[in-house]
């Protein structure tokens, strides 16, 4: 079982930049592949960025491709999401997930955090 808790969201203009948090509870976070996921009011929830469990291997979808970076620090159980040049559309819940794959479909990871609020103004 894998716990997962975000943080670091927040309100900021367009162009700014905000960095979230993903600390997860348990030994194992280690072994999972980690993802962010973002959901906007009245649509689903739709594939962020995504980090092997080794951190070689990084996906991002193409919307923020050279503005978001994703990391992961083992040894603190930490997953980051780095955003740049935020921009109004990027305004949603961000949630961090854990699983197997790297899938970008949203069902197939096993684990979720609570989520937490960015809000891009103009």
């Amino acid at each position: 079982q894998v716990q997962l808790v975000e943080s670091g969201g927040g309100l900021v203009q367009a162009g700014g930049s905000l960095r979230l948090s993903c600390v997860a509870s348990g030994r194992t976070f280690s072994r999972y592949n980690m993802g962010w996921f973002r959901q906007a009011p009245g649509k689903e929830r739709a594939f962020v960025a995504s980090i092997s469990w080794s951190g070689v291997s990084t996906y991002y979808t193409d919307s923020v491709k050279g503005r978001f970076t994703i990391s992961r620090d083992n040894a603190k159980n930490t997953v980051y999401l780095q955003m740049n040049s935020l921009k109004p559309e990027d305004t949603a819940v961000y949630y961090c997930a854990a699983g197997d794959g790297t899938t970008i479909t949203a069902t197939l990871w096993h684990y979720w955090g609570q989520g937490t609020q960015v809000t891009v103004s103009y």
